[in-house]
């Protein structure tokens, strides 16, 4: 691992999503940016294996960057201002991409579904036996949420890549949190943040039928 990865804490991270919700259940977008941001320097500390998740993750952020930077950064601080200010505008392309390929709406959405892979894997690592197989864990966590959105080609290559991760024990311990007992604990304590978070912005999506976004 470089420096980067070094200083690295997931705990830190899942915290983020904890921040994400406040007390409307609003979803604040810099909070939920900020999260993926760790999660990404976590899956990249693990090696290339999930390259495929990160590098599409890291282009997503920086749509959502751009749009929280612009000159409508104010329809972008929560989930919910975004979705009301692009659906109420036309700046979805509903049923094919067209006039807006990067609307923050189908961006968001993308981030969203790798969030419930991260998720259950995480759970998965967390619930599991120490002599768990992690491409196990992880394939079924694939099979149950991204893979669904990926042509037979990609879940293909990617089902064959879990098979060179690394064990139980190692993915605890990059998550710099003490043992692996203590990284147990700690995902006991931060992943039910993600999951509101996830079910938050699930039922959001699903009431404006923004769920298959092209």
């Amino acid at each position: 691992m470089d420096g980067l990865e070094s200083d690295f804490n997931l705990k830190v991270v899942l915290v983020s999503f904890k921040q994400c919700l406040n007390e409307k259940e609003e979803v604040l977008l810099d909070h939920y940016l900020a999260g993926w941001r760790g999660l990404v320097r976590f899956l990249n500390s693990l090696g290339a294996i999930f390259s495929f998740v990160s590098k599409d993750v890291t282009a997503k952020l920086q749509v959502m960057e751009r749009l929280r930077s612009g000159p409508q950064r104010e329809q972008y601080s929560s989930l919910q201002s975004m979705v009301a200010y692009e659906v109420g505008n036309q700046l979805v392309d509903l049923e094919r991409r067209s006039r807006h390929p990067d609307s923050g709406c189908r961006t968001v959405l993308r981030l969203h579904r790798a969030l419930r892979w991260l998720q259950l894997f995480l759970e998965g690592l967390r619930t599991s036996p120490e002599d768990a197989r992690t491409a196990v864990l992880c394939t079924d966590s694939y099979n149950a949420s991204l893979a669904a959105y990926h042509p037979w080609i990609i879940r293909r290559a990617v089902t064959v890549a879990f098979c060179t991760l690394p064990t139980r024990k190692v993915f605890l311990e990059a998550m710099n949190v003490g043992s692996p007992e203590q990284a147990v604990e700690m995902l006991g304590e931060a992943l039910p943040f993600i999951e509101r978070v996830y079910n938050v912005s699930q039922k959001l999506y699903a009431e404006h039928s923004l769920l298959d976004l092209p």
